[in-house]
């Protein structure tokens, strides 16, 4: 075989992705393969190495072999596959990376950050973790990658994720019990004195979906209406969002729960410019407790996520994953911050 065949046979096969569509077979289930995992049938393993061996695609393309050469890297990524049009500059964002950047720091390692719209490249995760640049991975939200995550999380262990923890899942993750963050924010909602509530925020993403459900929950069990305002956080469809639900929902909602401080912020100066008084008319309450939300006017009621303490638990989870060991998820509790808001 000459120079240019050898070259040429694994042009097409450059991630677990490719190397899985050639088997017939998801990407984690190449992940499971290629690392010897026990359970991948023998019959499958052996299909999936020897598409590998005639594809040239080695096994230090794969986390395995990025253990071995460290580079004092760590990668962030944020994939923003529900709102393509969102910045990393959202103020939740830099609040976490500021955070994170410390504790790596103190740690001796240096950060990669990525900005993903998984539309524009599905192999977003295997990239990264293939690239040889980063010694483990800390993922920013879910967004609608769980299952590109579950995947790769099968085969590769230096990996945690902030996000929404569900039963079952695979890969680890810090982050708030969101749920229980939505029964807590309906519940001041209603007790405030609201009759009729809405949710402003984007249902697809899983942590948000998990704070609607909380305030699902509450208002059925109490029988107050509750309807879904969608509302984006990119700031060039913020502000018009909301002024476009205020206007065709005037007069019929006097609680709002907002899925972020930002969204919260954003409704409360739309409420002003209409000339609504909050809380006399309508209450508000939030979701994470940044520093934006007791500059408001009137100053927020929301509740807070402890992202001090969630950074320094996806710190303290990915090292002790890059030592090798396999660690549980670490969920935190929500605490409502009762401000004048509601």
């Amino acid at each position: 075989m000459g120079e240019s065949d050898t070259k040429g046979r694994g042009a097409g096969v450059r991630t677990i992705t490719d190397l899985a569509r050639l088997a017939g077979v998801s990407p984690g289930t190449v992940s499971r393969a290629l690392a010897g995992k026990s359970l991948v049938n023998a019959r499958t393993r052996e299909k999936i190495e020897a598409l590998a061996r005639e594809h040239g695609f080695r096994p230090n393309q794969m986390a395995s072999g990025l253990r071995r050469q460290k580079t004092g890297v760590i990668g962030v990524a944020i994939p923003l596959g529900h709102d393509v049009r969102q910045q990393i500059s959202d103020t939740f964002f830099m609040t976490l990376l500021g955070l994170l950047a410390d504790e790596l720091t103190d740690k001796g390692y240096d950060l990669m950050l990525r900005r993903v719209v998984p539309m524009n490249d599905e192999d977003w995760l295997d990239r990264y973790i293939g690239s040889g640049m980063v010694d483990g991975v800390i993922v920013i939200g879910q967004s609608d990658q769980f299952d590109r995550i579950e995947e790769v999380a099968d085969g590769y262990l230096p990996m945690v994720v902030w996000g929404n923890h569900t039963q079952g899942q695979r890969h680890c993750v810090v982050g708030t019990d969101n749920r229980l963050g939505g029964r807590m924010a309906a519940e001041r909602l209603i007790a405030a004195g609201a009759t009729s509530l809405a949710f402003l925020g984007d249902t697809a993403p899983i942590e948000f979906a998990a704070r609607y459900a909380g305030a699902r929950d509450v208002a059925m069990r109490l029988g107050v209406p509750l309807r879904v305002l969608p509302t984006h956080l990119a700031p060039d469809q913020l502000s018009e969002e909301i002024a476009a639900h205020l206007a065709g929902n005037a007069g019929e909602v006097d609680g709002i729960f907002a899925a972020t401080d930002t969204i919260a912020a954003a409704c409360m100066a739309q409420l002003r410019a209409r000339g609504l008084a909050v809380p006399e008319q309508v209450r508000i309450v939030g979701f994470d407790d940044l520093p934006i939300a007791s500059q408001t006017v009137p100053p927020l009621t929301t509740i807070r996520q402890d992202i001090h303490a969630g950074a320094r638990g996806l710190v303290d989870l990915l090292l002790r994953r890059l030592a090798g060991e396999e660690t549980e998820s670490l969920v935190l509790p929500p605490q409502l911050k009762i401000r004048a808001s509601a």
